[in-house]
């Protein structure tokens, strides 16, 4: 089963892809935002389609704490616009700290700052995708 990883940012989308096994992650691309979500979810279902996904998995962000702020609030609005444009199943997943640990993984790898910025979104995605693929009931799919 081949999934989609999705990180929401406000100016940015990360996405990682896992193989079609459904065992590792890899970071795919980042998608610029758009004016409308309707032109970013158009994107997403586009690699949906060319790569043959069967799910999205969505980073949702979740306080250390384990609340949901704003953050997460809007998140959870984006998933429900999700559910309703895309063509296949959409989850949402704990992404606390993988940005914090796509960005140390970068620096450990000695990449620039102005590389890290570029990547770090699908980075991030892929992060969060392989803790899904790691601990996701595959019954439950």
């Amino acid at each position: 089963m081949r999934s989609l990883g999705i990180d929401l940012g406000t100016r940015r989308i990360g996405v990682a892809m896992s193989d079609s096994s459904g065992t590792i992650a890899t970071p795919l691309t980042v998608v610029t935002r758009n004016a409308s979500h309707n032109q970013d979810h158009r994107k997403i279902q586009e690699l949906i389609d060319e790569y043959e996904v069967d799910c999205v998995v969505v980073g949702m962000p979740i306080s250390m704490s384990g609340k949901i702020g704003p953050a997460g609030r809007a998140a959870q609005d984006e998933i429900e616009e999700l559910k309703v444009a895309l063509s296949v199943p959409v989850y949402s997943y704990d992404e606390r700290l993988t940005s914090k640990t796509a960005n140390e993984s970068m620096m450990q790898a000695n990449m620039k700052a102005q590389a890290r910025r570029r990547i770090v979104d699908k980075i991030a995605a892929a992060v969060m995708l392989q803790g899904w693929l790691e601990h996701v009931d595959r019954n439950q799919k």
